[in-house]
């Protein structure tokens, strides 16, 4: 670069000199001395501009500037030394010079680019990308593939609801059209991706925009989360493929992070079900406050194996204990030995079995588990004096129709009564589906997927609330804050979901179409229903205490029956189990109520 420049420097001021005046000499002294100043001058700025550390691959504005004040500077040098060397400075000729220098130098650098960007980058392999959103992030996008030689996407196009972009050029990429046009411009420039760069879109705008890539057959990628960005943790050309969680229409809720801390930093925290999808993910949130102490209880060695090594070394540079407990609910002894021993301030109550079909199937293990269990952690805990019990419950308990959901319902009842019976404070959370959890849906639907199909869908008219795994275990946070005693936290959780729109978003966000996967009617299974709702027509109480939370109220409890059944079960076969459970959850008792379970 150095000798090119050179050459470059001492055949523009010859020329100039030839273009000012053809007629004179071209070899004189002031030439002679002028050349050789502004050689000198243009190497000395060239490396205190660091002219000659730059990468002219991807030269912009800055380089232009760097070039600009050497050349100038030189020029500006070469007319000084002549008016005091030959008290006569040569306007014309350094002009000249200067414009040539300016010229060839510049046009050298971004000549090489060009021949770049034009014939040395292959792009014959590389995947037709249209690019949603024309704003910064957009452009973004755009400049980073363009930089990198092993980036497989070729950005084509625009798309931008922004009618004044339309047919503009922004950085050598035309705006093709708005959201309503994704289809056809897709077809027309013959497109493989579609990348969504728009970082602060809201879900239900997600929403309306993946409906329109989804008539297309091309694949649906969307840039990382904002924050991700600007921290760094990710780049803006690592594209991650669109969610069904993305998909839900509504925004997730937000915490108030002070009234939680208050609860949770410098304590003590007893999680059960730590090892379960909800209780590992509650465990993770409830890390980020810096407990004292996190307890993490549960039945199955290998599940709290795995978290406890998760967060020991997620969170390595804390002094958080984490101690891991292995014990069954249903042991009362050992449940009261455990809350004596680690004396928690909360406790977050995730263990459960939560499987309708199973639970149909075993009615007695969710009197065990969901009732006893229930029972054993909450006397226990209210024995010790803990400050806050949060129980997680269902929508499935509202009205059930399953043993899973009445067994819940009833454990609702125990976290009540306790509440009015106990120093501490006893709250319910009820939960929608929850994403991604163990045994939900898109695990299973995703498995069929991938062997090919078909998606099985109970019914077509099945609709369910949906959160995700964080979601459900930030409001769990924030009930437990929010906490009086006696409440049964709902979350404002949209619009229900059709369980077959969400198997078809499924299956168009793994890159294939309906008609080759397809989706079967199955019919629906025993205990399930139609629908969900999250709270009785008696438990109804509209104000909201907390953006999109709200607190249902307190309806009759049968204690004395729950006694019946917790002390007979074990005599009754298991459709009497059913009917007994269904009965007293659907307020279907011939009895009084009676309290009855002692502290």
């Amino acid at each position: 670069m150095i000798f090119i420049d050179s050459c470059i420097v001492l055949t523009a001021i010859y020329f100039s000199r030839f273009l000012v005046n053809a007629t004179t000499e071209v070899i004189t002294f002031p030439i002679v001395l002028s050349s050789i100043v502004i050689l000198l001058s243009h190497h000395f700025f060239s490396f205190l501009f660091h002219l000659y550390k730059k990468a002219w691959e991807y030269a912009s504005v800055g380089e232009l500037i760097s070039i600009i004040k050497a050349v100038t500077f030189s020029i500006l040098v070469a007319g000084v030394i002549q008016a005091l060397v030959i008290q006569e400075v040569q306007f014309r000729l350094l002009t000249v010079t200067w414009l040539l220098n300016m010229s060839i130098i510049g046009g050298s650098r971004f000549c090489w680019r060009m021949f770049r960007d034009s014939y040395l980058i292959k792009v014959n392999n590389k995947k037709r990308t249209l690019i949603v959103g024309a704003g910064s992030a957009g452009m973004m996008v755009v400049r980073q593939l363009s930089k990198n030689n092993e980036a497989d996407l070729l950005p084509v196009g625009f798309i931008d609801d922004d009618e004044k972009k339309h047919k503009l050029d922004i950085l050598g990429i035309p705006v093709i059209g708005g959201i309503k046009d994704i289809e056809i411009s897709v077809n027309k420039f013959s497109i493989d991706n579609i990348v969504i760069a728009i970082p602060s879109l809201s879900k239900k705008e997600l929403n309306t925009i993946f409906r329109e890539c989804a008539k297309t057959k091309a694949k649906t990628q969307i840039l990382p989360l904002l924050e991700d960005l600007m921290t760094g943790k990710i780049s803006v050309n690592q594209f991650r493929d669109v969610q069904v969680e993305d998909l839900l229409g509504r925004e997730p809720i937000h915490l108030d992070i002070n009234s939680i801390s208050e609860n949770i930093t410098n304590k003590v925290v007893l999680v059960t079900g730590a090892g379960g999808s909800i209780g590992s993910e509650i465990c993770r949130q409830i890390a980020h406050f810096n407990p004292r102490q996190l307890v993490l209880l549960g039945h199955g060695e290998n599940s709290i194996y795995s978290i406890e090594l998760e967060l020991k070394e997620t969170f390595k540079k804390t002094n958080i204990n984490f101690v891991p407990v292995i014990a069954d609910l249903q042991d009362e002894k050992k449940m009261l030995n455990v809350m004596s021993t680690y004396l928690p301030d909360t406790v977050y109550h995730a263990a459960a079995h939560k499987h309708v079909p199973l639970m149909e199937q075993n009615p007695e293990e969710a009197i065990k588990n969901n009732l006893i269990g229930t029972m054993n952690a909450a006397k226990a805990a209210s024995w010790n004096k803990v400050k806050t019990f949060v129980m997680i419950s269902t929508d499935k308990a509202v009205n059930p129709t399953s043993v899973m959901g009445a067994s819940k319902r009833l454990a609702e009842m125990i976290i009540q009564y306790m509440d009015g019976e106990s120093e501490t404070k006893f709250v319910a959370v009820r939960f929608g589906n929850v994403l991604g959890s163990r045994g939900s849906v898109i695990p299973l639907f995703k498995k069929q997927i991938e062997k090919g199909g078909p998606v099985t869908v109970t019914h077509p008219d099945m609709v369910r609330y949906f959160m995700t795994i964080p979601e459900a275990s930030r409001l769990v946070l924030q009930a437990g804050s929010l906490a009086h005693g006696g409440e049964i936290f709902v979350l404002d959780m949209g619009e229900p979901v059709k369980i077959v729109d969400l198997a078809k978003n499924l299956i168009r966000l793994s890159g294939n179409s309906i008609e080759d996967i397809g989706i079967e009617f199955t019919g629906m299974r025993p205990g399930e229903k139609l629908f969900e709702e999250l709270l009785k027509e008696d438990e109804v109480h509209e104000q909201q205490i907390y953006p999109k939370i709200y607190v249902g109220k307190t309806s009759t409890l049968y204690l004395q029956e729950i006694d019946e059944i917790i002390s007979n079960y074990s005599n009754l076969d298991k459709e009497e189990i059913r009917e007994m459970l269904l009965s007293i959850a659907n307020n279907k008792v011939v009895s009084k109520p009676k309290l009855s379970v002692s502290v």
